[in-house]
This record gives C-alpha cells, structure tokens and sequence, in this order.
C-alpha cells in the first residue's frame, strides 16, 4: 500500500478497480490544513485522465503491471489477434483495447502488451516505425514558401501528413504517439 509520500509521476494506482498512472503529483500543505497531494491521474485501459486529492490517511494499491512481448498475427471481424512468441499462447483484443494502435499494425509485428491482473489492457507500439509509402499524390511545385504538407497513405491504410518531396515507394518514419511524419528512413 502507498501513503500520500510514496505517490509520485510515473507510479501506477489501482483506485477504483482500475489501474491509473499517475501523471502528476504536488504536495500541497496548507496553514493548519492536513496535507494533500493533488494528482492528476490517466487511467491505462481508456486512456482517459481525471484529477484526484489524495488525504493524509488514504493508502492505495500499487498497480501490477506487465509488460509482455507479443507478435500481431492478424485481424479478423473486428479482433485482432495476438501471439506470445515464447509460449505460442494467442491473445484476442477488440478494437477498443487496441486503441489507436490499430492505425499502425502490419503483421507479424513485434508489440508489447500491458497486463494487469492477467489480462491485456493495451497495446504498445514502439514510439517511431518505418512504414512504406503505398499512394502519394504529386507535389505542387512552387508551393513551397513555407512546410507545405501533403496526405499520403502507408502500409496499414493509415494516411499521414508528409513534406512534397515523400514519393510512392518512399520508406518513412512516423511518431506513433501523435501519428505524425518524423523524417524519411
């Protein structure tokens, strides 16, 4: 159990049945108040974020979280399937536990799986991917008095905003977090 001292950025919570990651944490202490920690928490199966005050007598859970290696195998009627590359166990997501991943998953990707309380929670991709350019309209010439930005789609459907110069073929490299153009691999 964690008391208001041990709560800090980066510790993950369970509160409320859910594991939360603490993004933010202030002590805060008052005149002739108890003290607090104000906190601002993301829950990591909906990703979505909350703010919470932690008292003086609270204790919280500390979160078990794994992390897994798993392989992509393949996507059918909405579930993707995945495929622990030691043990051969295969585990079904559907897309909401997927997320935003879903975007740019090729198979036989290499991923790694968040478990809490032995089931997956979600997907994590690496933080930068190369991916192939499929279709890449023609760049305007002339237009380039300042970042002129063109869509293009990669390998997985997804479409990405890349410089003129990206051409079908082109390998680029994408932010995965934010599904953004980093620069040409």
């Amino acid at each position: 159990m964690l008391g208001i001292s041990d709560i800090k950025k980066g510790k993950t919570v369970v509160l409320d049945a859910q594991p939360f990651l603490v993004m933010s944490a202030d002590f805060m202490r008052k005149q002739k108040g108890r003290p607090v920690v104000r906190s601002v928490l993301k829950n990591v199966k909906t990703g979505q974020s909350k703010e919470h005050t932690f008292m003086q007598s609270d204790k919280v859970e500390e979160a078990d979280i794994e992390r897994e290696k798993y392989q992509f195998l393949y996507e059918q009627n909405d579930d993707w399937i995945f495929m622990n590359p030691v043990s051969y166990e295969q585990i079904i997501l559907d897309e909401e536990e997927v997320g935003a991943a879903t975007k740019f998953l090729l198979e036989g990707q290499d991923v790694e799986l968040m478990m809490f309380d032995g089931q997956a929670i979600t997907v994590d991709l690496p933080i930068k991917i190369d991916r192939k350019v499929i279709v890449a309209p023609p760049g305007i010439k002339g237009d380039t008095s300042t970042n002129v930005m063109k869509e293009v789609e990669i390998e997985g459907r997804a479409k990405v905003k890349a410089p003129l110069f990206i051409k079908e073929g082109d390998v680029i490299r994408i932010d995965t977090r934010t599904g953004e153009y980093v620069e040409k691999a």
